[in-house]
């Protein structure tokens, strides 16, 4: 992939720098925040090399690029200045997608750091069960606090990641944090009060999630009041002096023990999950997981994951269902690039179907499973199949990170070898059962084709499907050039149709084709054509030459006539127009580009009226 091409393409398609307010991306997706998104090209982005697809969730333009997103990323930041903010412009949504949409804007950012610490723990059982490393060991003691520092101290990072979101300073949230995990403030004899009456419940707030965005959440609005009423000369510190002053003592008081009561409240929702239906979930996440990556709504889970890990010590929620379904979509599009006899779908479904397995199922989904539909049925019947059983032996993982092949050592943990060996199961089950379902189930094989882009017929097959293709004539003498060196983007980029130019080298216009005049401009400078095929064809003769109000110009036909190819449409002077400042570049546009699999020109050089300029694929 060409990084520098591709960014600068999706810069140019998303409207512009301008219209740019933050770009980030994740493991597979570029997101933008967009101060219009309107003016995006969502078609023209698919159809950039290396796009997968394009997704509007939260806020946020995201365009999937697969596992080369961050140089991608790397090269759109180069050619502007962009943020990174998390926080998009505020709309108006439903509480219901509020709340969810915030937590996916909080929770995204810290994915890599909490997969990698959850690795990290991952790794360590792996070579203790091995025996290759002690665990009453010093090196075991130094990794462990390795995987454990961000789960520890989760709320600084949370509360960083919050204050994007809520629009507030990140560093006095960090401040905030700090509060709740102070040693002198949790070693505090019982019963504590504040000024002396106000009572103070201890918690133990490492590894907490709902107690520091309760916090961060009123800070916000604690913060812009004191930004308010703090006199300019001593806001820099008043304003911050108050703000952590008020909800600091907000939040040791209500806030925190409120959302250490909602973390109790799910714990023991998720021990009556676990004891009575504890193949639901895993068989819902299984099956359903493709549309929660679509919509972003995963990343709603791991909140409650990551409260399970502190109540529970162990996570139900997203690793078992997960693991079932990214193993069904990377199976799923392995068994279509191995089965394609196209080249290019041969290449991306092996490519995504490998990264699917590793638990990076974006590509896999957008590019391969979703675009053919059946494929995706397939990964959900694998995916479902996987996760009841994941379900109903009650697989537990035991610290985050992406579920994939790789995730097998977070499996590790609890009495025996039980739950390793049932996760090893679930990939068996999702991978053999999803192989099946999608060979079954099939899918439409695009037609390969060649290099210039025209489906490769053999002789014979041609004979009987002579209507593949359809032909159109150039209407004037010249030399042909691609469409998008024509200086004007509305014909370069391909806004009104694809198609090719002819710099003219006398004043005549002829019909391309057999058809009807749809219609004839006024200033004569261009007319419309529809074939007996139905190709409508749009000739245009030069470039801003609707300025002359018709000067130079001679029709020779009216709207409605009947024409046959290589019949006389026009006539215009060339060394007037030009003379007068106006290019005489004549583009030769099919405005019904998206009726057909292709519109393809011929190469360029010097051309004759009534040459082939023009081939379109049905």
């Amino acid at each position: 992939m060409d990084y520098k091409k591709t960014a600068a393409d999706i810069l140019e398609l998303v409207g512009g720098e301008k219209n740019v307010a933050s770009v980030t991306n994740c493991m597979t997706r570029l997101r933008f925040v967009l101060n219009d998104a309107g003016k995006a090209d969502v078609e023209g982005l698919k159809k950039v090399k290396g796009v997968q697809g394009v997704v509007t969730k939260n806020g946020q333009f995201q365009v999937v690029i697969g596992t080369d997103v961050s140089h991608v990323c790397d090269e759109i930041k180069k050619l502007g200045r962009f943020g990174e903010e998390t926080q998009a412009p505020k709309e108006k949504k439903g509480i219901a997608a509020g709340f969810f949409g915030g937590l996916t804007a909080i929770f995204q950012p810290i994915i890599p750091a909490l997969a990698g610490s959850g690795m990290i723990k991952a790794l360590l059982a792996l070579l203790v069960f091995v025996g290759w490393v002690d665990s009453g060991s010093q090196t075991y003691q130094i990794f462990n606090a390795f995987g454990d520092a961000l789960f520890s101290f989760l709320p600084f990072m949370l509360a960083f990641s919050a204050a994007k979101y809520f629009g507030c300073n990140q560093y006095v949230s960090a401040a905030l944090a700090g509060v709740l995990l102070h040693s002198s403030f949790t070693s505090l004899e019982a019963p504590i009060l504040l000024f002396g009456f106000i009572p103070v419940t201890q918690v133990s707030y490492g590894g907490s999630v709902v107690p520091i965005l309760l916090i961060v959440w009123a800070q916000s609005y604690i913060e812009r009041f004191a930004n308010k009423i703090s006199p300019k000369s001593v806001k820099i510190f008043l304003a911050p002096l108050l703000t952590i002053i008020v909800t600091g003592c907000l939040g040791i008081t209500i806030l925190g023990p409120l959302g250490n009561l909602v973390g109790q409240g799910l714990a023991v929702g998720f021990n009556w999950l676990n004891d009575y239906a504890g193949w639901v979930i895993p068989f819902l996440m299984g099956t359903f997981c493709p549309f929660f990556v679509m919509t972003g709504m995963h990343y709603c889970f791991a909140p409650i994951q990551t409260i399970q890990y502190a109540t529970l010590g162990y996570g139900t929620i997203l690793g078992p269902g997960m693991l079932a379904s990214n193993i069904a979509q990377g199976t799923a599009s392995l068994v279509v690039g191995l089965k394609s006899k196209n080249k290019d779908l041969k290449q991306l479904g092996i490519s995504a179907g490998f990264t699917g397995l590793m638990g990076i199922t974006e590509p896999a989904l957008y590019g391969v499973t979703l675009k053919y539909k059946r494929p995706l049925y397939a990964a959900m019947i694998g995916g479902g199949v996987a996760g009841l059983y994941a379900g109903i032996t009650g697989i537990h993982t035991y610290s985050s990170t992406t579920a994939g092949l790789l995730a097998l050592p977070v499996y590790i943990g609890g009495s025996g070898f039980g739950n390793v060996i049932n996760a090893a199961v679930t990939i068996v089950i999702s991978m053999v059962v999803t192989a099946i379902a999608t060979l079954i189930l099939g899918f439409d094989d695009p037609v390969e084709e060649q290099i210039e882009g025209i489906p490769a017929v053999d002789a014979k097959e041609e004979e009987k499907a002579p209507s593949m293709r359809i032909e159109i004539a150039s209407p004037v003498k010249g030399t042909e050039i691609p469409l998008s060196e024509v200086k004007d983007e509305v014909f370069s980029k391909n806004i009104v149709g694809k198609g090719a130019a002819v710099i003219p080298a006398e004043g005549k216009v002829y019909s391309p084709v057999d058809g009807t005049v749809a219609s004839v401009f006024d200033t004569k400078h261009a007319i419309g054509l529809v074939s007996e095929d139905g190709v409508e064809v749009l000739i245009h003769v030069g470039l801003d030459t609707v300025e002359l109000g018709g000067q130079h110009f001679t029709a020779h036909v009216a709207q409605d006539d009947k024409v046959k190819k290589g019949q006389l449409l026009l006539e215009f002077d060339i060394d007037a127009i030009k003379a007068a400042g106006y290019d005489t570049v004549t583009p030769v546009i099919i405005s019904n580009t998206d009726s057909y699999l292709d519109v393809l020109g011929a190469d360029a050089g010097e051309i004759n009226a009534g040459d082939m300029l023009i081939t379109i694929v049905k």
